[in-house]
């Protein structure tokens, strides 16, 4: 298949959409939130969210807060009737709470993502993650660090 200047452009063109619009992937209510508490809140709508679910994944001791690997899991058959919609990642205690928010649908197969997060210093990791049905879980894991990655 040959790609034309044309076509090549465009695709360039999306990617660099994509790219630019990465920082502004979290939920407007999150980014302004100065907590995470906060973030869970507007995130929630309010609405608590229960224990369970999530299989949360990090490490007890990050020697460095700029490269700390998360990943998640959330049990769900991920049927039309029954699927994750959206996973909210927080850093309690870094400057602003917010890391990242996931978006997955019934034809996604599975709820899980694995990324890198940069911490400030030792707080907890926090994935809340917005059923179908309206219902919300959450999970956390405090994750000692020993040199922060947000200047500290």
């Amino acid at each position: 298949m040959r790609v034309t200047r044309r076509q090549a452009f465009g695709l360039g063109l999306g990617a660099t959409a994509l790219i630019l619009a990465g920082p502004a992937t979290l939920p407007a209510v999150a980014k302004k939130a100065e907590t995470a508490d906060d973030a869970v809140k507007a995130f929630t709508g309010g609405a608590e969210a229960k224990s369970g679910k999530i299989s949360l994944t990090t490490p007890e001791i990050a020697e460095n807060g700029n490269t700390v690997p998360v990943a998640f899991e959330v049990e769900s058959p991920m049927t039309a009737e029954d699927h994750v919609q959206e996973v909210l990642v927080l850093a309690d205690g870094n400057p602003r709470p917010g890391v990242a928010t996931f978006h997955f649908s019934e034809l996604s197969g599975e709820a899980a993502a694995s990324t890198r997060i940069r911490l400030a210093k030792t707080q907890n990791v926090v994935v809340v993650a917005k059923m179908s049905n309206g219902s919300y879980y959450m999970d956390k894991r405090l994750v000692k660090v020993t040199i922060g990655g947000c200047g500290g």
